[in-house]
């Protein structure tokens, strides 16, 4: 019988053909070619496809962008705050510093309270954050970093508790070891996540954006503790002001020097991140003084340069990550290159290969 709809289907004309019934290829950029004697030898022919010419999908992205805005550039920031604040309130509770003590606690829990509120922010409901905890799966980034945001906020919760109470609460010291425990992979865990995606500069700084994303932790918490805290009681958060500075700045040389061509131009000409490495240079540079003249105008200035610089670096992987979504070049080419060196590895460099 039939089809009814045939009446309305245009007339097609047959496929074309080869000599031996397969159909030829004609698409631009790119050809087939048999190898080997044609089988009269008893060997098996091998295709191998080469030259290939790669452009975008009909107009459209090959990898879709994630719909993030500003809050989640603030939520990577303040998570940062969070966790380096927690390891610095862990070592002043160690060494018996109470006025870093106090001002790092505070930070932590109020960071970890704040970058709560903006990723519920972009969720656009608050009951999709409950929905990231019904399961736990370690094979997940964003499970298993879900976990650690929340215990973190339930640890960095009562050393905070206890410091606005003004006395020592049941339990704070052991809460403030939790927390300090968990402010270094909630600190790193977010550039795991990144990583874990099939965006082309995210993807491409996996191995080494942890450490970026650490330094610049360090950079921020100790930023806020030398606006916050006295001079005389800031030793410790300049000495990690510093390390930090050096770190970062290093880790994100490394990173850019081992990124494709097609990525790294996304970093290049995110402003966000030239505006980073200047102002890490120079809350480096302000640390140092700040050391030696005691000067709490210099150590206010010095911090809040450190802290602009961890935030400009967090929403400049951020801006450089959505904007290389858009580029097919950055998604192809490095495909394209791997693919080239993958061949030449396995020594199928000419036009001929036959196998018996």
């Amino acid at each position: 019988m039939p089809n009814e709809f045939d009446e309305y289907r245009p007339p097609q004309e047959p496929r074309k053909r080869g000599r031996k019934g397969g159909r030829q290829d004609g698409r631009k950029g790119g050809h087939n070619r048999s190898i080997g004697a044609g089988g009269q030898d008893g060997s098996k022919e091998v295709r191998v496809a080469e030259d290939f010419e790669f452009s975008d999908y009909y107009g459209k992205p090959v990898v879709k962008a994630p719909p993030w805005e500003w809050p989640i550039g603030a939520y990577l920031f303040l998570g940062g705050v969070a966790g380096g604040s927690a390891l610095l309130a862990a070592g002043a509770q160690a060494t018996g510093n109470a006025p870093l003590r106090t001002a790092t606690r505070l930070t932590a829990f109020g960071a970890a309270g704040a970058g709560s509120a903006m990723l519920v922010l972009d969720l656009g409901r608050p009951e999709r954050l409950l929905n990231m905890f019904r399961v736990f799966k370690l094979s997940s980034p964003m499970s298993v970093g879900s976990w650690i945001l929340a215990s973190f906020g339930a640890a960095s919760s009562l050393p905070a508790l206890s410091e606005l109470a003004r006395k020592p609460l049941p339990l704070a010291n052991a809460a403030g070891i939790i927390a300090g425990v968990l402010g270094g992979p909630l600190a790193a865990y977010t550039a795991v996540l990144l990583g874990d995606t099939s965006n082309p500069v995210w993807s491409d700084t996996r191995g080494h954006l942890p450490y970026v994303f650490v330094s610049s932790a360090a950079l921020a918490s100790s930023g806020v503790a030398m606006v916050t805290t006295p001079v005389a009681n800031a030793a410790p958060a300049r000495t990690v002001a510093m390390v930090g500075a050096a770190a970062d700045l290093a880790a994100t040389r490394k990173m850019e020097e081992t990124m494709q061509p097609e990525t790294v131009r996304h970093l290049h000409r995110t402003k966000l991140m030239k505006a980073a490495e200047v102002l890490v240079a120079v809350g480096g540079v302000g640390t140092v003084a700040a050391a030696v003249t005691k000067s709490k105008a210099v150590s206010v200035l010095a911090g809040v340069a450190l802290a602009a610089g961890s935030c400009c670096t967090r929403f400049g992987i951020l801006e450089a990550g959505l904007a290389s979504a858009q580029d097919p070049q950055a998604v192809i080419g490095p495909q394209s290159r791997r693919a080239k060196e993958r061949r030449q590895s396995q020594g199928l460099e000419g036009d001929v290969i036959s196998t018996s």
